[in-house]
């Protein structure tokens, strides 16, 4: 049979390439870990040709897989949480509908209103997304500042509320821990790019497909 493209000079079966970058990137496994479940099935992988994996076909799963995905409301939770890289502290913006749906994500080295700017942009920019009716987030002033300037420049609809209060983001909350499980077994993350594109895929390998898919 032929072999897809993307994983042409691969001398691994693209199913065992697959099936190794969703255990890295849906469970709390670390490269190490998926190295051994590998070993325990016969295939001798190291654990440096994984991580390559995840940093080449990560991004390609999220691309492939987005419009699978269920589809977001109109009701958004957004808020920041904190990811080391390279021995630093950075910040995950991130977007989730009132179900949990995510929405998209941001991985600045900042935490201020420019960052927020760019998230909702980025999120507006998708097709699929709905305009929000309301965005809640916690009583940070970078938030109203970055909506009223996504508002003011038409990215965002006038009519959309500013809702900032804290309790209404627990499902945001409870979201962040998720990832971060995910981030501190992996012993947090040597690149910036390398972060980002393996977040790219946490974050499809944890979303709810569509049940029209």
């Amino acid at each position: 049979m032929t072999r897809p493209a993307i994983f042409k000079w691969r001398q691994t079966a693209p199913e065992l390439i697959l099936c190794a970058v969703r255990w890295h990137l849906r469970y709390s496994l670390s490269l190490r870990d998926v190295e051994e479940l590998l070993a325990e099935r016969g295939l001798e992988v190291d654990h440096t040709t994984i991580w390559r994996w995840v940093q080449r076909y990560g991004p390609e799963l999220e691309q492939r897989l987005r419009r699978h995905l269920k589809p977001t409301n109109k009701s958004w939770r957004v808020d920041e949480t904190y990811i080391r890289v390279k021995g630093r502290w950075c910040y995950l913006y991130r977007a989730v509908d009132s179900t949990g749906a995510t929405i998209d994500f941001l991985l600045s080295a900042l935490r201020d209103a420019a960052a927020a700017k760019r998230l909702f942009r980025k999120a507006l920019s998708d097709p699929s997304h709905p305009q929000p009716r309301v965005i809640n987030t916690d009583q940070a002033r970078l938030y109203g500042s970055a909506i009223a300037a996504v508002k003011e420049e038409g990215t965002l609809r006038r009519r959309c509320r500013h809702r900032p209060v804290q309790y209404l983001n627990n499902i945001l909350e409870q979201d962040h821990r998720a990832i971060k499980r995910r981030v501190k077994a992996k012993q947090s993350f040597r690149e910036f790019q390398s972060a980002r594109r393996t977040i790219d895929g946490y974050e499809v390998a944890c979303s709810p497909i569509s049940s029209q898919s």
